[in-house]
This record gives C-alpha cells, structure tokens and sequence, in this order.
C-alpha cells in the first residue's frame, strides 16, 4: 500500500519553499544575513519566528561570515542548524565553510546562485557554489521550487546522518527560482517531523571519559577545532572524504524514503536523465535551464532526433559511475556550465565529465558550451542551436572548437 501522503498545494517561489521546509523541520538556530536573491527566504523564516509559528531561535548578524560562524557554535552545541546566503556572502562564508566541514557539522544551507562580482551582477549563475565545490559540503542542484522545498527537508537527514556527518548546500537558480512563483506541493507539518525526526548527535569514546556525546557541553568538555598539525591532520581529511563517500548510498536511500511519503522522485537522487535509452548525442546540465532541455528534446525527440538529457542533481559527491553508464554509448555530450573557466582548461562540470572518460576506452566526444552568465537567458532556440551542432558533430566527426560561449554577442 502506498504511503504517499495527501499535501497542500501552494504558490509559492523558490525562496519561499526554503522558508517552508526549515518551518517543518525541528530547526532549532537560524543565523543569517540578507542578500540579494536569498533576501526573502529569512525574511520569511523571521516572520515565522514573530508570528508564534516556528519555535526556533534566530540570530541576525552584521554579516555572512558571522552567519556561518553563528551556525558552527550552534551545531556544534547539537542545535538543529540552518543558513542561506548568495555570490559575495557565500565568498564571505569562505574561511568558515571549510570549518564547518572539517568539524562535521551536519549545517544545512541554501544558496541562491548568483554571480560573483565585479562588475556587480544580482542575477543567476553558478560561479558562486562552483568556488566552494571543493569545500567538503555536499552540493545539491535543484531544477525548480518544487524541489527546492524537496531537497531542503532530505538535506538534513542526508547531513545528519551517522555516517556522514557533513553540511548541505541545497543551491537554486537566483530569481530563475527565487522569486518566480509556483504550485508546490507541501507535506504535513507532523510528516516532514517525522521524516527528519530529531538530531542525533553521536558518542564518541573518551580515554578517561567513556562514551560522551559529539558536541559542546559543559558535562562533558570536549575540544573542536584545535591546533591539528601534521601528526593527524592528513587522518582527518582522509575522513572527510571517507564521509563523502559515504554519502553517496544515503543521498539515494533518502531520496527513495521521501518518495515513499511524496511521490517524488529526483533520479537516483544523483543524476535525472531523459531521453538517454537511445540518445546518439545528449546534454549535460545543473539547475533550472534542464526543463527548457527537456522542453527542446522533447520536440526533437518527435522530430526523430535522437537526443537526451542528463541534469545533475549532485554536483558533490560527483556522481561519476552514473555519468559513465549514462553516456558511455552516446556519440557526442555537450556540457553546459553556467559558470566561466579563467585560466583553466574548461569550465568546473565539463572537466567533470571529461575526467570521468579519461582512462576508459570507450568515450563519447565532450564539448563545453558556457552559457547565462550574470543572469542571461538561454531560449529553447539557443538550446536547439546546441543539440543541432551536437548532432552535425555526430554525423561528421569535424569539431570546430570543443569550447564555445553559447548565446554571447559576437
């Protein structure tokens, strides 16, 4: 029998469907600084605090580094924690990120992408989280607000987890999302409850001690963060990524649990494809522009053209098996990154998916179109440019260049 749950249906935008998901979730800390697109979402959560509708505890600080900082002491004491922030108040974030990861604390953060400055752009792309993509914190794309509001409840039991113990960035397209209105599908307050039920801080085994628990406590006194030099500071980040590994069986067992109570679905809760059962040529893509993908092979795909799709819903841990089994029999994969690549040989989910073929003797052909810097639009016409050149390098083998700058004026 079904467990699927009956669910009101809101308009809401994506900010709003954060708000909602840390309403239901027994979050106990909220600390934050406003920024443009991320503004509503605590804007929101603090109205929830003044309205009597939320018991949590909300911490307005005099910036993004003092947010995350806020958020550390909170999680490390066993606080339930959560935070949101884009662009310049995640590179604000910057030298507390990595704290929070190496002291595996399970913080939940949504970041609405937006470009980074200068010159000062308030609109979407993805140059913010792709910067902190190799900070240790699980990295989380979603397509629209629907599962925006999704991913942000599996978050924190994906980071709570025991076997993981790491923080979640849940990232959304800025305005794409973020303040775009629609229908979204709200569970029970006592359903999400008991989705994510409480937070379980670990024990751990004190010589002298016994077993205490993981956290700040006057009772048991424990240390975070000391000095750690290079005796068994190696162990520790052979831990962390040891936890990121880990990760990868309880995004999907997480993502199957949630269907149970929803009805949703995202994948294997790592890569969402269509079209991929015959695709001679496929794009690879984050985010909100994978349902204008969609949109166009769709018609394509009537048209007799064998193309596909491939969204990545996990950019860390990278789902590199999914990858390789998914286009390993395609002809020609075009990566859309909507972030640059200054200096480097391609832009951060190209090199990707190259890396992913490297050593394997059976590759498809890999292009890189950057593309919706600093906000710009990518029509079903610039999309159907891409899958068009995609196909004539299919047919004809001839690549022009293997890097292109899709939808930028000449």
């Amino acid at each position: 029998m079904s467990k699927v749950v009956k669910q009101t249906v809101m308009a809401l935008n994506g900010d709003e469907a954060v708000a909602w998901a840390v309403k239901q979730c027994n979050v106990d800390v909220v600390s934050a600084y406003p920024i443009t697109p991320q503004t509503i979402i605590v804007e929101r959560i603090s109205e929830f605090v003044a309205n009597g509708e939320v018991d949590l505890e909300f911490v307005p600080v005099e910036s993004e580094h003092s947010a995350m900082s806020a958020c550390v002491g909170a999680a490390a004491a066993g606080a339930r924690t959560f935070t949101a922030t884009s662009a310049n108040g995640l590179a604000l974030m910057w030298e507390i990120l990595y704290i929070a990861s190496g002291l595996r604390l399970p913080i939940v953060m949504s970041v609405v992408n937006r470009a980074m400055s200068a010159p000062i752009n308030i609109h979407c792309d993805h140059s913010d989280a792709m910067g902190a993509r190799d900070s240790g914190w699980i990295q989380i794309f979603a397509e629209d607000s629907q599962e925006v509001y999704d991913s942000v409840i599996q978050a924190f039991k994906i980071g709570e987890d025991e076997n993981v113990l790491l923080p979640v960035m849940v990232n959304l397209d800025g305005f794409f999302l973020s303040h775009t209105l629609q229908n979204v599908s709200i569970l029970p307050d006592e359903v999400v409850k008991e989705f994510v039920g409480v937070r379980r801080v670990p024990e751990i085994n004190v010589p002298g001690l016994g077993k205490v628990p993981l956290k700040l406590d006057p009772e048991h006194p424990l240390t975070f963060g000391p000095l750690d030099l290079y005796d068994y500071y190696f162990e520790h980040k052979v831990q962390q990524h040891l936890a990121m590994e880990n990760a990868r069986t309880v995004i999907s067992r997480v993502n199957e649990e949630f269907a149970e109570i929803s009805g949703r679905k995202y994948g294997d809760g790592h890569i969402v494809t269509y079209g991929m059962e015959d695709a001679e040529v496929a794009i690879v893509v984050l985010g909100s522009t994978a349902g204008t993908v969609r949109s166009v092979a769709k018609k394509m795909r009537e048209e007799g053209k064998k193309v596909g799709v491939v969204r990545i819903r996990t950019f860390r841990p990278f789902p590199q098996k999914q990858i390789f089994e998914t286009l390993k029999d395609v002809k020609v994969v075009g990566v859309m990154d909507r972030c640059g690549y200054y200096g480097a040989v391609g832009a951060p989910v190209y090199l990707e998916v190259l890396a992913t073929f490297y050593d394997k003797p059976k590759k498809p052909t890999v292009l890189n179109y950057i593309y919706g810097l600093g906000g710009r639009d990518a029509p079903s016409s610039l999309i159907r440019s891409i899958y068009e050149e995609l196909l004539e390098v299919a047919r004809t083998g001839r690549i022009d260049k293997k890097i292109k700058f899709a939808g930028v004026r000449e």
